[in-house]
């Protein structure tokens, strides 16, 4: 027996700066633990919770009350119990540090600070400025800490050193109400004597363009900072705090934008060192600025950090003397080059998703629609410029924007580049991975590899649809990703830092808005799209992520938090569907039916969103259209989660009227879509999906919407025909309701609209559209949209055959069940629940099972083997294919330990009723 791992709190692994006062600790049993029955932690600030017999791996904190600045490491010990009831006590764990920022506005002495703009120049075009200080220090500390944050974003440097690793700082928050501080050990930057602190500021999304719409100055007019050292040496406490004393210059950043890309002039830099003999034209005192306190915040969420370099495979030299650069990997981040033009030569960097024709960088298909002019389109931006000054070792690394590309166009270097001369840097949210899978198809790997880059770059600060044209937080793209993305990777505090502005921008109708973070409700729902908030399917995620989050961890705290803003959205739900009736339907009959009070079929919805060979979207009619069938498909479903979730809360009179409320939607829709054969009225296949996967219609009817289901895919040339909202059940729904031949057959399909049509073409990444790069080689839209790519679910829970049990959270009880198909020969996964790895491996091969088998018992098409690793405090029910011929019940339920059984590789073992909740 070793010792506990993965210590965490508030799911942090560096919890530096936290604003909680009673932090949730947890840990993972170690490898080979069969029951944990106790704990104990021990912490250096003298809490101790002595031996608690309990199998909990997450606690709360319940040591000393803990205020600003406090600090203190803990380690954990746990006992076990083996299956015959020997007990065994573990090693401590390796110690964690974690240490609160500050906590009251009281804690700052400093002042927000910024720049004087006599004129502040357009969007897209603003500078970035540095404020500096220098002061004296009459020891070396032997402890100091910085604590910043801005309007805008900032990177700070003491003594010329960067302090940290983070990057695009203080984040993405809705900062009307949230702003993130960073929080930083600098013991080791500081000396005796002077000492330089300097900070550089941009537009970042405070005030920069965002978005499709490229709305700009969201949240003010002027960028600002904030900044607090506390040093503490032999002779005493020191804090410098911002105020109007720093200076403030131009620095070699002439703009700086998140949409358009950054420029540099290296001949404008101020070098970072303090002005000689008072202050050096253009450097002047900081402005200091109103600002409040009350919305600073520690994280919730690990940092961003450029968490992989990527080098190029190839440079090409074009005729017009560009030079095409293609790291073979569309990713979200900038590139970093080192050899720059002639002193005073410009040399400027187009990044793309794509090559035209002429083999050079294109960027017209992912230009957004300007919608005030219609048929005219935006600038796609991510351009980025830099003019050299020609001093030794000068290195153009834009860290004031971001972009998504595969490919970058070098122009106006005359330089041949070598491949060490340009590095790609994947910027991203700092993701544990948690989540594995393979098989024996090459291609179904690439298309796994594809959707986990696809997330990796839509990770950034917050879940958004794509990193180039809009970068943006919606909702319903988190809503259908989120199972996957918790299988796959940590995404607990992540979901957490983006529900909590998702629920700060909620309307007080209790509307959702489609994005988050943004300015909040006045601005969104004044704004000229704002009528497209509160679309089914979008909003529906306030329900859906929270679940997610605790079907994946076993912790309802995320529930209780988001459970206000649940019960607004529906309220605001149920109030449309019972006082509002859509025109057609009322012409048609002026007395509403009974049922008619449970259908949502009035307002705006995105519906279906993006079907294959379907209408172009049209957002204006959309508002007057009838896309009842699917608000009202989505009205059941948060009813029937929110019932659940109200039963894990404690709440049972919630739980009964929701229930009651959610069957009655369910009857509703069945009496409004389906006709007397059970056949549904508005077909397609997406509403025979959400038919089934929402539970919309009777048990009876079950086999003629799967049937109706079928027909529309052969029809369609055995094609998927869903759109935005249902591709991710696709699969699943077919596959437990009978069809798991024709759910693999649509997995394999490899022309037009599929998957797979994606790899063959050279996809990296999941585009937006099924034809996002075409049979003539011309790309469409983002090439970079992850919401297609939750398809990897069924690879993990079918193929593999990997799931929780109905009613389980937290990976406490799990279905096994390996479902092969398309000629598959083997296929594995892992994932790091709570409680430790879990992994399940299996593969078919020609020979027996055992002598003591039965050759009636051995199927011709060969013997399954499967394995599987079952952490501490598990139990895992075993269905495989076929007959099962190790052990020799059909089904075998199994606790922690490795685990090999054998089987007839043939058959299927539909368990519908197994099914996930979502997917």
């Amino acid at each position: 027996m070793t010792a506990p791992t993965r210590l965490r709190a508030e799911h942090l692994a560096e919890a530096m700066g936290l604003t909680i006062r009673e932090p949730r600790l947890s840990w993972t049993p170690p490898a080979g633990t069969t029951s944990q029955t106790a704990y104990r932690i021990s912490a250096s600030n003298g809490w101790d919770t002595g031996r608690q017999e309990s199998a909990a791996c997450a606690v709360p904190y319940t040591g000393p009350a803990l205020d600003s600045r406090s600090r203190f490491e803990w380690r954990v010990r746990t006992w076990n119990t083996a299956g015959n009831g020997t007990e065994t006590a573990t090693g401590w764990s390796q110690p964690m540090p974690l240490e609160l920022g500050l906590l009251h506005a009281s804690d700052w002495t400093a002042q927000w600070i910024g720049a004087d703009e006599p004129e502040i120049p357009a969007p897209g075009e603003r500078p970035g400025y540095a404020f500096t200080k220098t002061f004296t220090l009459d020891a070396a500390p032997h402890k100091a800490r910085a604590y910043a944050t801005a309007h805008g974003i900032y990177e700070l440097f003491i003594n010329g050193r960067r302090v940290g690793d983070q990057q695009l700082t203080p984040g993405s928050t809705s900062y009307n109400t949230t702003l993130q501080v960073q929080a930083h050990d600098v013991t080791a930057l500081l000396g005796q004597g002077p000492n330089t602190v300097r900070a550089v500021l941009t537009d970042g999304w405070y005030r920069g363009t965002f978005g499709y719409t490229r709305y700009a100055d969201m949240y003010g007019t002027r960028t600002a900072f904030l900044a607090q050292l506390e040093v503490e040496s032999g002779s005493g406490t020191q804090v410098i705090g911002t105020d109007g004393s720093w200076l403030v210059s131009a620095t070699e950043i002439t703009s700086a934008d998140l949409m358009a890309g950054q420029r540099v002039d290296f001949r404008a830099h101020d070098g970072g060192s303090p002005p000689p003999a008072g202050m050096a034209p253009g450097v002047r005192p900081a402005v200091v600025r109103p600002g409040s306190f009350a919305q600073l915040a520690g994280p919730l969420a690990p940092p961003t950090r450029v968490t992989r370099e990527l080098a190029p495979v190839s440079i090409a030299r074009l005729p017009n003397g560009h030079q095409v650069v293609d790291f073979g990997q569309n990713i979200h981040g900038w590139v970093r080059l080192t050899t720059l033009g002639a002193p005073g030569e410009a040399v400027t960097l187009e990044y793309g998703e794509a090559l035209g024709p002429d083999g050079d960088v294109t960027r017209d298909h992912l230009r957004p629609l300007d919608f005030r002019t219609p048929g005219a389109f935006r600038d796609a931006g991510q351009v980025d410029t830099v003019i050299s000054s020609g001093a030794a070792g000068e290195v153009f690394e834009p860290r004031y924007t971001t972009h998504g590309f595969q490919y970058v166009s070098v122009q106006g270097l005359a330089t041949d580049l070598q491949p060490e001369d340009i590095t790609a840097c994947l910027v991203r949210t700092d993701l544990e991975r948690i989540g594995t899978f393979s098989c024996s198809d090459e291609r179904l790997n690439k298309l796994h590899g594809i959707v986990e880059w696809s997330f990796l770059g839509n990770s950034c600060e917050v879940p958004t649809d794509c990193p180039q044209r809009e970068k943006a937080g919606w909702t319903g793209d988190w809503q259908l990703f989120v199972p996957t993305a918790a299988y796959l990777y940590d995404v607990t505090g992540f979901s957490r830092k983006w529900l909590r502005d998702v629920r700060a921008d909620q309307w007080d109708n209790g509307v959702i808005a489609n994005i988050s973070p943004s300015p909040g409700p006045e601005v969104t729902s004044a704004e000229f799209m704002g009528f497209t908030n509160g679309s089914s399917g979008w909003g529906d995620a306030i329900v859906m992520v929270p679940w997610e989050i605790y079907l994946a961890t076993g912790e309802a705290a995320i529930l209780a938090e988001n459970w206000e803003a649940m019960q607004r959205w529906l309220g605001f739900v149920r109030t449309t569907a019972e006082t509002r009736r859509h025109a057609a339907r009322a012409a048609a009959s002026p007395v509403p039916a009974c049922h008619e009070k449970y259908l949502w079929d009035t307002g705006f919805h995105f519906g279906e969103w993006m079907e294959p060979d379907g209408p172009e979207p049209d957002l204006f009619a959309a508002r007057m259209a009838d896309n009842g069938i699917v608000a009202t498909a989505y009205y059941r479903h948060t009813t029937d989660l929110m019932a659940r979730i109200a039963g894990v809360l404690g709440l049972s009179v919630e739980a009964a009227a929701l229930a009651e409320l959610s069957a009655n939607i369910r009857e509703a829709w069945e009496t409004e879509y389906l006709d007397a054969a059970g056949h549904l009225t508005q077909a397609s296949q997406a509403n025979c999906v959400r038919a089934l996967a929402f539970d919309l219609v009777s048990p009876e009817r079950r086999a003629t919407v799967t049937a109706q289901l079928v027909e529309l895919i052969r029809d369609a040339g055995t094609h998927l025909g869903t759109g935005f909202l249902a591709t991710p059940y696709l699969l699943p729904v077919l596959a437990d309701n009978g069809e798991l031949d024709l759910a693999y057959e649509l997995l394999m399909q490899d022309s037009e609209p599929s998957w797979l049509a994606m790899v063959d073409r050279g996809a990296t990444t999941v585009w937006e559209l099924w034809n996002g790069i075409d049979a003539d080689g011309v790309p469409h839209q983002s090439l970079n949209h992850y919401s297609k790519g939750a398809v990897v679910s069924f690879l993990h829970r079918c193929t593999a055959g990997l799931r929780q049990a109905p009613g389980s959270a937290g990976w406490e009880r799990i279905v096994i069940e390996p479902r092969p198909g398309a000629g598959l020969t083997s296929a594995a996964t892992s994932h790091v629940g709570p409680r430790g790895l879990i992994e399940v491996a299996w593969a078919i091969s020609a020979g027996t099972a055992s002598e003591a088998a039965a050759p009636e018992d051995i199927a011709d098409d060969g013997v399954l083997t499967l394995t599987a690793t079952i952490p501490a405090g598990t139990t895992a029910e075993v269905l495989l294919p076929g007959s099962l011929m190790l052990p020799a019940a059909a089904a075998a339920v199994v606790g922690p330990g490795h685990h090999t059984f054998l089987a007839a590789a043939g058959g299927d073992s539909t368990q519908p009723d197994l099914m996930r909740s979502t997917l």
